[in-house]
């Protein structure tokens, strides 16, 4: 039995192939020293721009940790928005409806304790962006506030028999997202719940064998008491008004940005060790410095640009067949539900016979992790859930009816049904395409809703609809809280929020129109 010549020839390479590299050349099977050095370069190249889609996670979070300390928010310090999230900071899409309250929290001395506030929606994510732990109203304190006990990696000493929500952090500082309702107050006045939250909101060491450890547990003699705990007063720092930039680079900076985290956290942090392996292939490694030379630098450079151009088609322009529509047919849609906040497994489905898990898939959707951690902050199981009455859902427009992008320069409308399904409230939101932040007008707060608060509620129409207008200049027939200005030379996208949703939501029968170009 032979090998025949058909087999010999589909292993075998010819002396040239033509390429999107260029013609590479071979002698007997052997690359050529050009043909060698360009296809290491394009693997350099794919191993950055790898690292741009893949890493993107840890990059915003290092330039959240270096945005909050531009504002002067150290460590363990929270910022806290008074007045709520103004168009001023470079925040990728937060909104104008709730009090934020934002920090790092330290670990790298030992396992911290945050006493969290009543009535938050809130969360604990790494700074990898790998989800810790819900706090508030989706947490394990179902919005009671509690003591939550975050762990870092490596600790060996002894933890609390009870008393606290103890998680472990795979990085040594964890990021604090927390945002609280002013629509529990009948002026809806965020007054008392900024109140609430700087009354409440504690983070402290934990002490090893105090409380939550019992005094039986203490005499087995396992367990060193440390000396009690000294709570401090927690340092609050107000953002309302402040301008400060919490946004990765597009260019050489963003892996700077990265080895930054890379150096600071421990080396197997990242639970995807893939995205390590990138890291490692440009130069990135823990430990060691990162000085890539002329040529590595302009391949890095251009993989930035690839990568924030790729970033922004998977934002704005997804094809048809990645699903991210939530309606068929409609602009409107979020990347989450095709794989849930793990990007693997879809959200389970809740029946009138219990919730009941979907299957894993076994697979990475890769392209939707992409999308939404280059336009959005935060991950959690609450931002993609289908229970009712808990947590917050968004459906997210880029185009308008006819599938043209949106233009500041135009005037839109879009209605929405009579009885929103949104318990607690509603709001329309635009943003900048350049930033995903807040875009930025005159009007300071570019949203319009049922709260009347920071700008006045929206109003509906004799047949329970509601219709919002987003232009330049604000229709003679439009009420002031039924406009939200446009910048004629900016283009924008729309995020609806529904806070508490309800089963219309989730079963389609209630459906906000297409952004119909008046």
């Amino acid at each position: 039995m032979t090998i025949s010549s058909d087999m010999l020839r589909s292993i075998s390479t010819a002396d040239q192939l033509e390429t999107r590299l260029g013609t590479l050349e071979f002698v007997d099977g052997v690359p050529s020293p050009e043909t060698s050095e360009l296809v290491q370069d394009n693997l350099a190249f794919v191993h950055a721009l790898n690292a741009y889609l893949n890493g993107f996670p840890g990059a915003s979070t290092q330039a959240l940790l270096n945005g909050f300390h531009e504002a002067g928010v150290e460590n363990n310090a929270i910022l806290i928005f008074s007045e709520l999230m103004d168009s001023n900071s470079l925040f990728l899409t937060a909104n104008a409806d709730t009090v934020y309250f934002v920090g790092i929290v330290d670990l790298t001395s030992g396992p911290m304790v945050v006493d969290t506030p009543p009535q938050a929606l809130a969360l604990f994510d790494d700074m990898w962006f790998q989800w810790i732990v819900d706090f508030g109203l989706p947490g394990p304190d179902r919005g009671e506030g509690g003591r939550f006990l975050l762990v870092p990696p490596g600790y060996d000493g002894s933890l609390p028999d009870s008393g606290f929500h103890v998680r472990h952090s795979r990085t040594t500082r964890a990021l604090l997202l927390g945002r609280s309702f002013i629509n529990e107050n009948p002026r809806q006045d965020p007054a008392p719940t900024v109140e609430l939250i700087k009354s409440t909101l504690k983070v402290y060491p934990y002490a090893q064998g105090g409380f939550g450890t019992s005094i039986g547990t203490l005499l087995e003699g396992y367990v060193q008491p440390d000396p009690p705990v000294d709570i401090p007063e927690t340092t609050f720092v107000e953002g309302t008004g402040l301008a400060f930039n919490t946004i990765p680079p597009s260019d050489f900076g963003f892996f700077e940005l990265l080895n930054e985290l890379v150096q600071d956290e421990p080396a197997d942090s990242n639970t995807n060790i893939e995205v390590m392996g990138d890291l490692a292939a440009i130069g990135i490694v823990k430990g060691k410095p990162f000085n890539p030379d002329k040529r590595m630098r302009a391949i890095l450079e251009d993989a930035a640009a690839v990568g924030s151009a790729t970033s922004r088609a998977l934002v704005f322009d997804p094809r048809e067949s990645e699903g991210f529509a939530y309606y068929d047919g409609s602009a409107w849609g979020i990347p989450l539900w095709v794989g849930g906040y793990s990007f693997e497994t879809p959200p389970p489905l809740v029946t009138k016979e219990g919730i009941k898990p979907l299957p894993p898939t076994g697979a990475r959707t890769h392209n939707a992790r992409t999308s939404f951690f280059y336009a959005y902050t935060g991950i959690t199981p609450a931002m993609c859930m289908r229970l009712t009455g808990v947590g917050s859902q968004y459906i997210v427009a880029f185009k308008d009816a006819d599938g043209n992008r949106l233009d500041g320069a135009k005037t839109y409308q879009v209605t929405l049904p009579p009885d929103i399904p949104a318990a607690r409230f509603w709001s329309l939101t635009l943003y900048d395409n350049e930033t995903r932040s807040m875009l930025q007008t005159p009007q300071r707060y570019p949203r319009a809703g049922s709260q009347s608060y920071p700008t006045p509620a929206a109003t509906a129409d004799a047949d329970g609809s509601t219709t919002v207008t987003f232009g330049p200049e604000q229709p003679s027939d439009s009420p002031d809280g039924n406009w939200i200005q446009t910048d004629e030379d900016k283009g924008f996208f729309v995020i609806l929020r529904l806070y508490s949703p309800g089963q219309s939501y989730f079963d389609k029968s209630w459906r906000p129109s297409e952004i119909e170009a008046v």
